[in-house]
């Protein structure tokens, strides 16, 4: 395809650091006898919680592309492996949270937290219009991804 412009070497390099990163999940959900699947499905749930919002079964089977039987086989590995509870909404009584155990947060930091630092105190290295424009340039490809746009000419 002859001379790629740094644009493309981004992207790749994106890609490079997600396979990366893939591969590193994978490791670990194998280590802590877990299916990659679960490994995306704690971090849904620690994103929810971030985010200040509860998760239902149904909606993480949604988030994950699961049917009503892989979520719940999913969900009663989880809790046998001590990585969520389940919790009665205080809310609305008839529905039930998931939540990620401190045992499970544990577990993530111990794996990723020197990546995750690496990354924090890299960005801390960068002015305010660098982070705004990282941020924007994630948000922007996350969005493409989710919507199928990715499926380009490039592939």
């Amino acid at each position: 395809m002859g001379e790629q412009g740094p644009e493309l070497e981004i992207v790749h390099l994106l890609r490079r650091v997600t396979s990366e990163f893939g591969l590193r999940q994978a490791e670990f959900a194998a280590r802590h006898g877990m299916h990659p699947t679960d490994v995306r499905a704690l971090v849904c749930l620690l994103d929810a919680e971030r985010d200040g919002t509860g998760v239902t079964a149904g909606r993480l089977g949604a988030e994950l592309g699961l049917n009503s039987a892989g979520t719940t086989g999913l969900i009663d590995r989880l809790e046998r492996l001590g990585h969520l509870t389940r919790t009665r909404d205080e809310r609305d009584r008839r529905r039930v949270l998931l939540r990620v155990t401190p045992q499970a947060v544990e577990l993530g930091w111990e794996a990723f937290g020197q990546a995750i630092g690496s990354a924090v105190a890299l960005l801390r290295g960068f002015d305010a219009g660098e982070v705004a424009a990282v941020r924007r340039f994630l948000d922007g490809f996350l969005a493409a991804v989710s919507r199928g746009d990715a499926a380009g000419p490039e592939g």
